[in-house]
């Protein structure tokens, strides 16, 4: 069952069954997102649920015990299985899930969605079943050609960005932004980002995170990415989240 929206001149669509993820987001016309490919790390905008960005081999220590992930890009695991489970209609507007194995904790995972003619508004939130490490986000693929012309460009200001390893995953330490192509993640923003394809169309996007990660080095997509934490944050000392206690995060795009 996919869940359709419409408002005005707009339409979009989310997949609850492959990773609970906007499918598609048409306006004027124009389909602004990556189909459906074969990678489910590809396509659409998909939540990134407990995790976001790589975590470093898969393994972590919390609370004095070592554990253990799936990997799922070369040596490391990503972007946590939102986006590779089936999530649940609860009504019109939400979908939700259970996390679990692989995941080795539990929570429940709610997304709503609301769509006016000049905006869709993506909250998701996470209640802990037990004490554990949580962050949120969302990896959004836009297209650089949406067919009106004019290829895609990006305004977005950041006073940090998190240094890379040799592996490209953060060290801790925050340096000044060079200049692009990334893969990186930014913190302390001046600018939230603002996608355009010439004056065809201009989406803002913004988001209660404090963290955007910007990979523009593929030639056919971009993606501009909130999420609450930098990738590797569990092997950082990230803040845990107690049992009981409800995470949230929110992405806006308007237009």
């Amino acid at each position: 069952m996919v869940l359709t929206f419409a408002a005005g001149d707009v339409t979009a669509s989310i997949d609850p069954v492959r990773g609970g993820r906007l499918a598609s987001l048409v306006i004027d016309g124009a389909e602004v997102l990556v189909s459906r490919t074969d990678d489910a790390l590809a396509w659409g905008a998909y939540p990134m649920v407990p995790f976001a960005g790589r975590i470093r081999r898969g393994r972590f220590r919390f609370d004095d015990v070592d554990r253990c992930l799936p990997v799922n890009l070369g040596p490391h695991a990503i972007h946590g299985y939102g986006f590779v489970s089936e999530w649940d209609v609860i009504d019109d507007h939400s979908i939700g899930l259970t996390l679990g194995e692989p995941w080795p904790f539990v929570a429940e995972v709610r997304q709503w969605f609301e769509l006016t003619a000049s905006s869709l508004t993506m909250t998701m939130t996470a209640v802990a079943h037990e004490r554990q490490p949580m962050m949120l986000g969302w990896h959004p693929w836009f297209r650089r050609d949406i067919g009106v012309g004019h290829q895609l460009s990006l305004e977005f200001g950041a006073g940090r960005m998190y240094e890379l390893d040799d592996e490209a995953i953060p060290t801790g330490q925050l340096v000044d932004p060079p200049g692009g192509p990334w893969d990186n993640c930014f913190t302390d923003i001046s600018t939230e980002p603002v996608l355009r394809w010439g004056p065809a169309l201009e989406l803002r996007l913004s988001s209660t995170a404090d963290h955007w990660v910007i990979f523009d080095e593929p030639t056919h997509a971009m993606c501009v990415e909130p999420q609450t934490d930098a990738p590797d944050a569990v092997n950082r000392g990230q803040t845990s989240v107690e049992a009981g206690a409800t995470t949230e995060i929110r992405f806006s795009i308007s237009w």
